[in-house]
């Protein structure tokens, strides 16, 4: 597989985990829905490696779209992670960014988005979906 054929990650969703498009050619990662996969390691791990394949390859932005609406301990600690990507890169002069979109219904959604965004400078933007 040459740079140029890389493979995109489409993971449907289950009832415990979200669904993941990873497009390489439009560079974005989407994920939608809840997260609470028994195991989260394995389930994340694909989705990390995704990031740092195309970070490590790609000079062009990298957007990811977050709709989550609930996301356990786990999760969390491995969405931290892929921020941590997003912003190694963002320090390295690669651009990057995040639309953290919630349902205005979940003001929960609202205030982990806003803890999220809080430790990182690269462009995160948090929006409610319109109902």
């Amino acid at each position: 597989m040459t740079q140029h054929e890389q493979p995109n990650l489409n993971l449907p969703s289950t009832q415990f985990s979200p669904s993941v498009e990873a497009d390489w050619q439009a560079g974005k990662l989407l994920m939608i829905g809840e997260s609470y996969p028994e195991n989260t390691y394995e389930f994340f791990a694909q989705i990390i490696e995704w990031t740092e394949k195309f970070l490590g390859q790609e000079g062009r932005l990298l957007h990811v779209e977050l709709r989550l609406s609930y996301l356990n301990t786990s999760s969390i600690r491995a969405m931290i992670d892929i921020f941590d990507l997003l912003q190694e890169a963002s320090d390295s002069g690669k651009p990057v960014s995040v639309s953290w979109l919630y349902d205005s219904r979940n003001p929960r959604a609202s205030e982990l988005g806003e803890e999220f965004k809080e430790d990182y400078t690269f462009p995160f933007e948090i929006a409610a979906l319109r109902s």
